[in-house]
């Protein structure tokens, strides 16, 4: 007999979690002008707003975290992380950030001019922020497979050849550098294909473009392309990194995803003229440049985290309870991006909620459903956080409006995977009664879904 599957760990410490009723929740929303991200954490039951920093650390993490050195400069804890960083991506160069938007907030403050193009395969919302508050354009190179949420496609997070060379082409002199993200989280956590990586760094490359990996989740992309991509089979997770890094120029990363740490960033680059012009960013948003922003006590545990989540076993563990949910949606018949990615689920609302208008905001609206539901949290990454056009100020509709279900790391049992996929079902059987969405009362000029205020329409 074949044994099932089980983690590739056991658990060490609990933190217990509590339950609400339906009208405690319907005063909280309310109160929290339907914008999950103003809940209070004690007002969720299970927590699926994001995966960076919600990560449970392990045990040699806590052990690293006793051994670190807070000297404000040249601490020990700094290069034990710039020998981790420089092993699996194989750059030289390591500036540490805070997190990942600093990352790139140091990196762009260096690079972007006003009036730059710099396209991307559906830039996230922070690093299409960062470009277009100083007066640049962010322009989408994303496959088209990616819109079809049914189609199933290894690799959905593609670059278009295609569209990239039309905008290098049409922008010569004028792009800095493109923007490669792995996994694509926009559209729904896809992974980029290793053949795709290396053909987009050549095409650039060809018009003098640097590539720039945004990274957040490049060890999830390096599983997948073990797993679904012809030659890889045999190579280790490890080894399928160091590849992907060699074709491109710099990378950004959140560390607080594939790293496995509560908070972290970095840039790192073998580019020397482009470090030293970060550097010159790092020291007064950041910190000095051996501790940029964080801790000695977090590089440590950075640095063992970067370590262990670059393991398959791991990463198996980790995607498999993700693939596990994704199975549960499937007998329920509710539409999510497919293939599956590697960090969330992505609920197609348009396709649950179709009597709500997109002028109504359906991901939105099915996000606010399912906390009330069961006190689940959930996150827009849909037409609120497309933000607006920043020329015409109207509402971007374009792309997809989606529902991230985030699947913490070493957080949650299956036993929440089941949770979460009942009360779903619960919502997905009533849509039919689900007519009316959600206005915005007030929202800020940039990167707006954080802090936006809505009303529920009736």
């Amino acid at each position: 007999m074949e044994l099932p599957f089980a983690e590739a760990w056991k658990i060490k410490m609990i933190e217990p979690l509590r339950k609400s009723t339906r009208q405690e929740r319907e005063q909280w929303l309310k109160e929290a002008h339907y914008n999950v991200f103003m809940l209070k954490a004690e007002q969720v039951y299970i927590d699926c707003l994001t995966d960076s920093g919600t990560g449970a650390m392990s045990d040699r993490q806590w052990a690293e975290m006793m051994l670190g050195d807070e000297s404000y400069a040249g601490a020990t804890s700094f290069y034990k992380f710039e020998t981790m960083v420089r092993k699996i991506f194989g750059f030289q160069y390591v500036i540490p950030t805070h997190q990942g938007r600093a990352a790139e907030n140091v990196l762009f403050s260096y690079l972007v001019k006003e009036g730059n193009v710099v396209p991307g395969n559906a830039h996230f919302d922070t690093t299409k922020g960062h470009i277009e508050a100083r007066k640049a354009k962010a322009i989408d190179v994303t496959c088209d497979e990616a819109r079809d949420t049914m189609l199933e496609v290894p690799f959905k997070g593609n670059v278009s050849l295609e569209k990239l060379e039309r905008v290098l082409l049409e922008n010569k002199g004028n792009v800095p550098f493109m923007v490669l993200t792995v996994t694509n989280n926009t559209v729904g956590g896809q992974p980029v294909s290793m053949k795709n990586i290396r053909e987009t760094c050549a095409l650039c490359h060809k018009y003098g473009v640097p590539v720039v990996m945004d990274s957040a989740r490049f060890a999830e992309n390096s599983y997948f392309i073990k797993t679904r991509e012809e030659g890889y089979a045999d190579k280790t997770i490890k080894e399928i990194a160091r590849e992907m890094y060699s074709y491109v120029d710099c990378m950004t990363m959140s560390a607080k995803k594939d790293g496995v740490v509560n908070m972290g960033g970095f840039i790192a680059t073998n580019n020397k003229e482009w470090y030293e012009g970060a550097k010159l960013f790092c020291i007064p948003f950041e910190g000095f440049i051996t501790y940029g922003g964080m801790n000695g006590r977090d590089l440590n545990a950075l640095a063992q985290g970067l370590d262990e989540n670059t393991e398959f076993d791991m990463l198996e563990t980790r995607i498999h309870q993700v693939q596990y949910l994704a199975s549960k949606l499937d007998e329920y018949g509710i539409p999510y991006q497919r293939p599956v990615g590697g960090h969330a689920l992505f609920i197609d609302a348009d396709k649950v909620l179709c009597n709500v208008p997109k002028e109504e905001f359906p991901a939105q609206t099915l996000t606010c459903e399912l906390y009330l539901e069961a006190g689940i949290r959930g996150c827009e990454i849909g037409y609120i956080l497309a933000d607006r056009d920043p020329v015409t100020r109207e509402n971007r509709f374009g792309g997809l409006d989606l529902m991230r279900l985030c699947i913490a790391r070493r957080v949650y049992t299956d036993n929440h995977m089941n949770v979460i996929a009942a009360a779903l079902k619960n919502v997905y059987d009533r849509r039919d009664k689900i007519t009316r969405g959600v206005a915005i009362e007030w929202e800020a000029p940039l990167m707006r879904h954080f802090t936006v205020q809505l009303r529920r329409l009736e």
